[in-house]
């Protein structure tokens, strides 16, 4: 009970770092007339989440105690936000791009690394992983959750105090960190293949046509998952003017936050869904969640239009959900087993990799074209083309996956 606690803590605070300032901190680079450039400084999480993590697992898997290895870039994370926090002008932007780029490329791979950490400390104690792990995981939800909470009550919504609380946390954990039991090297075999040392081995997979249409489309549907991550908050803040004191205005991240809660009781219907419809079928419901969710929010207001912002972020869970926890299922079931790392290792670098540098990318494009450089903001012409993306995708996804579920 004592080691599930320690290693609770561990997802408590890794997962609150982050959400202390990723669903806030476009709303704070509006504030510093930085608006313009959203999409392209969240596009550092997605370049980090292509390169880093291959490269810390080599450092991890050959030389360096994975907790150490988890300290040392955790360091190296709280000195990056704090120099962020330094900047406060749109004169500074650059600075802001290296600090929040370079903290991208040590904060990304501290995911997996603290998954790894969990599994081998939970191994050679006896404990099994798949049920033990689980609960443990969700506790990083919360801390996400509990992040967002504190941003929003304190006012740091569009305060540099978000990157601060942030810092102070990831110093937190990097001592922290140092006091768990280790997690050593688990060293390569010699004679390795590059692209076994590399985590690619999977590339195989493409020739197969299911699996590279899979991949592909795995690429298409990762654009969708961080542009309402990016954008929501300064969506929201879009309507203090009209409707001022309303929940949805004042309590931004609070109301925002229903959208991890959501993504958190929908991970327990997926093995029901799974079994009963298949990957197809639930990848397409994500892709309709996805249209849903980027509808609600062209329809949605804080006033009249309150239940439809309410019903998007109820609507997110499934959307996120669907998607990036049953595609890993589907990674697990239909590979060899000695690519299975491997392709959960590609499936991480297309969606939150590729997919989310595509997506910010766009999305930046198309906000800056309908809100920001717009003589009259239109944001709900934004969404609604996010919306239709999704669809195209979506039609596109039943017409070119094939695959035929047999019901467990």
């Amino acid at each position: 009970m004592a080691l599930k606690f320690r290693l609770t803590i561990v997802q408590f605070l890794e997962f609150f770092i982050w959400g202390s300032w990723l669903i806030s901190f476009g709303n704070y680079m509006s504030h510093q007339g930085m608006g313009d450039k959203i999409g392209t400084l969240f596009a550092t999480a997605g370049i980090a989440s292509f390169i880093m993590p291959t490269i810390v697992g080599i450092i991890a898997d050959r030389w360096v105690n994975a907790e150490r290895l988890f300290g040392i870039l955790h360091l190296l994370g709280a000195c990056c936000l704090f120099m962020a926090s330094r900047v406060t002008d749109a004169a500074g932007f650059n600075q802001l791009y290296l600090c929040m780029f370079l903290n991208a490329m040590v904060f990304m791979p501290t995911i997996g690394l603290s998954y790894s950490i969990c599994y081998s400390v939970m191994a050679k104690n006896g404990m099994d992983t798949v049920r033990e792990f689980p609960p443990v995981r969700v506790w990083g939800t919360v801390g996400f959750i509990v992040a967002m909470w504190v941003v929003n009550l304190a006012g740091w919504g569009a305060s540099p105090n978000q990157l601060l609380l942030a810092a102070g946390t990831a110093l937190i954990l990097a001592l922290y960190a140092f006091t768990l039991p280790q997690s050593p090297p688990s060293r390569a075999k010699k004679g390795s293949s590059l692209l076994s040392t590399l985590g690619l081995d999977a590339l195989v997979l493409l020739k197969e046509k299911r699996m590279a249409v899979f991949f592909l489309f795995a690429v298409l549907l990762g654009v969708c998952l961080q542009i309402t991550n990016s954008y929501g908050s300064t969506f929201i803040n879009s309507f203090a003017t009209d409707y001022p004191g309303s929940f949805a205005v004042e309590y931004n991240n609070i109301f925002l936050s229903i959208s991890q809660i959501s993504e958190a009781l929908f991970i327990l219907a997926i093995p029901f869904f799974l079994r009963r419809f298949g990957i197809k079928i639930v990848m397409l419901m994500s892709l309709g969640a996805w249209m849903l969710r980027f509808g609600l929010f062209g329809i949605g207001d804080p006033g009249t239009g309150m239940v439809w912002l309410t019903l998007s972020m109820i609507i997110y869970g499934m959307a996120f959900d669907f998607f990036n926890i049953s595609g890993s299922l589907f990674i697990e079931k239909e590979t060899p087993a000695k690519f299975r790392a491997s392709a959960q290792g590609m499936l991480m670098m297309v969606t939150n990799g590729l997919g989310a540098i595509l997506g910010n990318y766009g999305a930046e494009a198309v906000i800056n074209r309908f809100v920001n450089n717009a003589a009259t903001p239109d944001w709900p012409a934004a969404w609604f083309i996010f919306a239709a993306y999704a669809l195209v995708i979506a039609i596109a996804f039943a017409l070119f996956f094939q695959y035929k579920h047999r019901r467990s």
